[in-house]
């Protein structure tokens, strides 16, 4: 069932990071729900196929996901989160020994790029995400509703892919299909604003082989020769097409009239926290630091001015003040001060003390709403659930899990 949000209410409080590591009050197993995206390496292939298919039409074409983006602001209520245990942070990825680093500009983060999927219409949409520590430097954190189809409650958004760094059909790092969702229970069964947030592993990157740029049929090297078996496992929408653009699976008589099986070749592009590093985690923060929100905004704001384009990464800075949202039983938010439009923010990354000259901090919050609080027409907030021992529960569920490699093993093709 879809969600409208209300903005219930706003307080501001103050205070300084406690950056000790604590045993926090956990979301137990039966807290976490985890389901799958990919479930096999087929799976994976394919849908990477999906997005590089006819020219990078998918990933070009795709709109930013506006479901349940607006905040609507217009009662406050005092109350907002609070830590359910001592405050504690996980380092970021090459930062668990730090470096004294400064530079007088906002450096974007590596670690930042974009969610693409399939909603609930069938169309390719994109939301904002991020990497993360993890032990096997695999892992992605956005808003809970970039993964999962509130919109028509079919589990999971079908084609889910992270792309860090991407810009107009390129992709620096590669694709990165995601493998497992996990999310709190609470979020999976009653989609509870205060659990709004995902944490998805995925597979090892791929890359388009050969230079990228050349067709197919004028690159036969950059194909395998694979059994009918194994070509007939791909889904059929994308098998033996010669359709306009690249295809990545095909099919050929030789002149014995035996038909021939190939796939495209895509390189392993390794591991994604290997290539763009991974934020780290801070959970029962005191409210009132200042963060960065990293994210790609676009869409209009309420008058009609378009201030952004998410075509590019933008950034916000501001102190967190409490929040809540009574409609949806929210009682636990965290907002911060932004122009940042909803459409394409969703997930983008609150970096606690960011280090502007590694640029890496502690993901604290994940936006998953824009507000405008004072009626004149201009989103002025971003909304975000309080990262707690719960949210840190999530995280360890996920953090933990191996995904691997989906490319088709050069050496042997014909066994994948």
């Amino acid at each position: 069932m879809k969600r409208t949000l209300a903005f219930g209410g706003l307080v501001a409080t103050a205070g300084l990071l406690a950056a000790g590591l604590a045993a926090p009050a956990q979301a137990a197993p039966k807290d976490v729900a985890s389901d799958a995206l990919a479930t096999n390496g087929i799976a994976a292939y394919a849908t990477v196929a999906y997005w590089y298919n006819n020219e990078y039409a998918n990933l070009v074409n795709a709109t930013p996901y506006t479901v349940e983006t607006k905040v609507v602001a217009k009662h406050i209520s005092k109350g907002g989160p609070t830590p359910d245990s001592k405050p504690g942070v996980v380092p970021a990825i090459g930062d668990e020994k730090k470096t004294v680093a400064k530079s007088k500009n906002v450096n974007l983060p590596k670690t930042t790029g974009k969610v693409f999927f399939d909603g609930a219409d069938g169309r390719p949409h994109w939301c904002t995400a991020t990497s993360v520590q993890a032990a096997y430097r695999n892992l992605v954190a956005t808003a809970g509703h970039c993964v999962y189809d509130t919109e028509s409650n079919a589990a999971t958004l079908q084609n889910w892919v992270f792309v860090p760094g991407y810009y107009q059909g390129k992709t620096p790092w590669g694709i990165y299909v995601g493998k497992t969702a996990y999310t709190h229970y609470d979020y999976d069964v009653y989609e509870d604003g205060d659990r709004d947030y995902a944490f998805v592993t995925v597979y090892n990157g791929l890359k388009i082989g050969h230079d990228g740029l050349s067709e197919p049929e004028a690159a036969p090297g950059e194909w395998y020769e694979v059994t009918k078996e194994t070509y007939e496992k791909f889904p059929a929408e994308y098998r033996a097409k010669d359709r306009e653009g690249r295809c990545y699976f095909k099919r050929r008589q030789d002149g014995q009239g035996k038909w021939h099986y190939y796939v495209w070749k895509f390189v392993d592009a390794g591991r994604l926290g290997d290539n763009v590093g991974g934020q780290g985690l801070a959970y029962n923060q005191k409210i009132g630091q200042p963060v960065f929100v990293f994210g790609y905004p676009s869409g209009s704001h309420p008058d009609g001015n378009y201030a952004f384009t998410g075509k590019t990464l933008k950034w916000s800075y501001g102190k967190t003040f409490a929040a809540q949202a009574p409609a949806i039983k929210a009682e636990e938010l965290q907002a911060v001060k932004s122009s940042f439009t909803g459409e394409g923010a969703l997930g983008s990354a609150w970096l606690l003390k960011y280090n502007n000259g590694r640029r890496l901090g502690y993901l604290n919050g994940v936006t998953i709403g824009v507000s405008d609080t004072d009626g004149n027409d201009r989103y002025d907030t971003s909304v975000s659930p309080y990262f707690d021992g719960e949210t840190y529960g999530v995280y360890s569920a996920a953090k933990n899990n191996w995904s691997g490699s989906i490319a088709i093993p050069f050496e042997n093709p014909l066994n994948h």
